[in-house]
């Protein structure tokens, strides 16, 4: 007997064409699938994140929406959040109401904006509130892994926010872009303090971006993601309450994943104390799954 099937869309994260962003697979029912089912397909498609969207438990939310590593279930991520919603959004299974969403998620219930413009759609997640863990140790803890690499205006910290990661701001974006760090001591890192990796930035003069980013999240097992919403909104949380009056405290835009071939633009927005994450997500795969349930 064929295993039953169910709607399935690969789609293209903070990214104005496919191939420039973040994959994300998104199973558009899993009713029916089994929490073991979830985590061999999302394994078996080797993508950073798989999501599943599932009925609200209640009316507060639209939908909800488990979210899989290869390796394990996360409670939040911003690119599997903004991708799922473009998803739902291009098969027709939800509507925006003033605009907005509301998705169901490990982390709560969390606010989604949908915003149709000439240029075209983006979608933003508002991330979950952010806290400093680590911050007068961080820099010491961290030196091993950065060498001779100058430091930028903030101090490295440990943040949490949905995920928890080590941040660290580089003084200068060529440095940024060419390092090589070593991915086994991040990978240790992460295992000792119970985070994703290292999220590294620099401020950027480019036109088109405020701010270079890198994430390493080999706490997931993955060495380098090419555009990560979660920790682009710790970022922001951070810069934030480290610089309330500063250039980049309303929001500003990101480049990331140039080092791994691609090139990822993300918008990053403040208010009210808030951080919404967003971008533009394109649709690459539209068909079905089946798949063991």
């Amino acid at each position: 007997m064929q295993p039953a099937s169910s709607r399935y869309m690969q789609v293209d994260v903070f990214t104005a064409r496919a191939g420039g962003g973040n994959p994300l697979g998104v199973v558009l029912d899993g009713t029916g699938w089994s929490d073991a089912a979830m985590q061999a397909f999302a394994t078996w498609t080797d993508l950073v994140e798989t999501t599943f969207v599932l009925p609200p438990d209640g009316d507060d939310a639209d939908y909800r929406l488990r979210i899989f590593t290869p390796s394990r279930e996360i409670p939040f991520a911003g690119h599997p959040s903004v991708g799922s919603a473009h998803a739902l959004l291009a098969a027709g299974l939800v509507a925006p109401r003033d605009g907005a969403l509301r998705q169901a998620c490990g982390a709560g219930i969390l606010p989604v904006r949908v915003e149709d413009t000439a240029q075209g759609r983006r979608i933003f997640v508002q991330a979950p509130a952010a806290r400093v863990l680590e911050r007068g140790d961080a820099a010491a803890r961290l030196r091993p892994l950065l060498g001779d690499l100058a430091l930028g205006a903030l101090p490295p910290a440990l943040v949490e926010g949905g995920r928890r990661w080590w941040l660290v701001e580089l003084a200068d974006e060529a440095a940024l872009r060419a390092w090589r760090p070593e991915h086994a001591a991040i990978a240790a890192l992460a295992h000792d303090t119970d985070s994703l990796g290292l999220c590294a930035f620099a401020r950027s003069a480019d036109p088109g971006f405020e701010l270079a980013l890198r994430a390493f999240p080999a706490g997931a097992g993955i060495v380098e993601d090419p555009a990560s919403g979660a920790a682009n909104g710790l970022v922001a949380a951070y810069i934030v309450d480290a610089e309330p009056d500063g250039p980049l405290a309303r929001g500003y835009r990101v480049s990331q994943g140039r080092e791994i071939g691609r090139d990822a633009h993300l918008v990053l927005r403040v208010e009210d104390g808030r951080v919404w994450v967003g971008g533009e997500t394109q649709t690459v795969i539209d068909g079905s799954v089946r798949w063991p349930r």
